[in-house]
């Protein structure tokens, strides 16, 4: 009896792992029998208002998934030496994923440092998890970086348009 109480309970979280990964673009192209072999590499990570997940300049090993909650993001800079500055960048909610370049790339230093802002649940996957999701089921793993890949290669065209926005006005500034 006991045991069918936490089989049930452990059942019903992964159940809820499943629908919520179901709703992500990262795992868009696998059906609900490949997602649940997806929850045995992932982690739950509970955060409280003010704690960190990570810090800019940090060695990375992997992305999250918010579950729950709310994450700022945000960089630090101390220009003068004496006291650190904070620049907010965005704020995450549930649904929202950060840190994908970690996951694929070694000794990858965070660029920007997050906080949970409100009691925060995320879901973790880290490399030394996506590589045994590699080596056990190959075909999922492909998938899943291919949707990593199209996500990075956003990314780095939105960032291409930024830069090239902000040469402009630098430009016209300096008149």
């Amino acid at each position: 009896m006991i045991n069918f109480l936490w089989d049930n309970m452990f059942k019903r979280r992964k159940d809820s792992q499943v629908e919520f990964l179901s709703k992500n673009f990262f795992f868009k192209n696998l059906n609900p029998v490949d997602l649940k072999k997806v929850t045995q590499f992932i982690h739950v990570r509970h955060y409280r208002p003010g704690e960190l997940l990570f810090r800019q300049n940090e060695i990375g090993i992997g992305m999250y998934f918010i579950l729950k909650g709310r994450i700022d993001i945000f960089t630090e800079s101390n220009p003068n030496g004496d006291k650190t500055e904070s620049l907010f960048i965005t704020r995450l909610e549930a649904g929202d994923h950060m840190g994908e370049i970690a996951l694929i790339e070694d000794n990858h230093r965070r660029t920007a440092s997050a906080k949970a802002t409100m009691e925060t649940t995320v879901l973790g996957l880290f490399q030394p998890d996506l590589k045994r999701l590699l080596e056990s089921y190959p075909d999922i793993g492909a998938r899943l970086l291919l949707q990593i890949a199209k996500v990075l290669g956003r990314r780095l065209s939105e960032t291409a348009i930024k830069i090239t926005s902000l040469k402009k006005q630098v430009e016209r500034i300096k008149g």
